[in-house]
Order: structure tokens, then sequence, then C-alpha cells
């Protein structure tokens, strides 16, 4: 395969320079999947205004996390898991939280596990859920708003985790502490 160049901002198209000096100045650092995406300045748009737009939900940044993190661990996506398991440390999402979304197993609280289940519906069904579990879900106190946020939510993982897949991308050094593996299930043949 191909291997895919993690761009700098000086190497990336005209652009894609503007989007990731802007990332660069918030974050302190340019995360490698960010210059991976720079190639095509459309991605790169495209995932930013996202995660942008996903952070204007009513969903809390656990629920948020909690949406993200499972599509990366059922997309088997390592550098996801271990940038999102860094962010979700930062924005203080419970420890028990992260710890069960990295080893699928149930969250305590009913609502969240409510969601973690949902958002696994969504992406194994590739959203077509039955009635059956939209109701369910709607049971544990969310609504048909958070149904379609869920898929919002997903409709972002695929951007990082398949551009992740395909490229390759190497945990950049901020997130290697939260480094994780996917189960052999996951991983591709």
């Amino acid at each position: 395969m191909l291997k895919f160049q993690t761009l700098s901002i000086e190497a990336a198209p005209k652009a894609s320079q503007a989007i990731l000096q802007n990332v660069q100045k918030a974050t302190g650092f340019l995360p490698n999947l960010l210059g991976t995406m720079a190639l095509s300045p459309a991605l790169l748009e495209a995932y930013v205004t996202l995660t942008s737009i996903f952070g204007k939900t009513n969903l809390s940044e656990t629920e948020r996390q909690i949406i993200l993190m499972t599509n990366n661990r059922l997309n088997g996506c390592a550098y996801c898991m271990a940038a999102h398991t860094t962010i979700s440390l930062m924005a203080n999402v419970p420890s028990s939280v992260i710890d069960s979304l990295r080893n699928n197993t149930p969250i305590a609280d009913p609502k969240l596990e409510a969601l973690r289940t949902f958002a696994g519906v969504i992406n194994e069904t590739r959203g077509w859920p039955s009635s059956e579990q939209v109701t369910a879900f709607c049971a544990a106190g969310y609504d048909h708003q958070t149904v379609l946020e869920v898929i919002l939510g997903t409709s972002l993982k695929v951007m990082s985790n398949y551009t992740n897949h395909v490229a390759q991308t190497e945990v950049d050094q901020a997130f290697q502490g939260n480094a994780w593996k996917p189960s052999k299930e996951i991983q591709p043949a």
C-alpha cells in the first residue's frame, strides 16, 4: 500500500493551511490525523467543521465521548481511541466511563449505558435500528433529537476512523500514554 504523508502546515495545500494553523493554535500541536487529512482540503474542512457542529448538540461532553469512543472501538481505530481517551481525561469524563468504553463493558449509569448501547446499534446496523431499539433508547431518557445526534457523531467517526485505517496514521506522542489495541475480532483480515 502507498504510504500516506502526514503534512506540516507549510507542506499542506494552501486551502488546508489556515485550518491547520487554527488547530495548532488551539491545541498547541498539529495532530497527525489532521496533517494526514490536509492532503484533501475538503476532508479536512469537513472534519473540523463537523467536529465543531457536534459540539453544539445538547449532549454533554461525556455523552459526546461515549458516542465517539463507541464508534472508535467498533471501527477498531487505535489512533482515535488513544486520542479520545486523552481528550476525555482532559474533559473530566469519569474514568469508569472511559474504562467501559475502552473495554466494551457496561457503564454503571443506566442512561449512559443506553447511549453506549444505542451508539453501537447505529454503527453495527449501519443506521438501521429496529423500532424497538429506538423505543428502548428513548425510554432511557433520550429523544428523537438524540437519535439524530448519535448519527452525527457516527458520521464524524467515519471520516477520522477510515482515514486512520487507510493512512495508518501514527499515534501522536501526546496520545501514546493512552494507547489501545482493537480486539482480534475487530482487526482487519
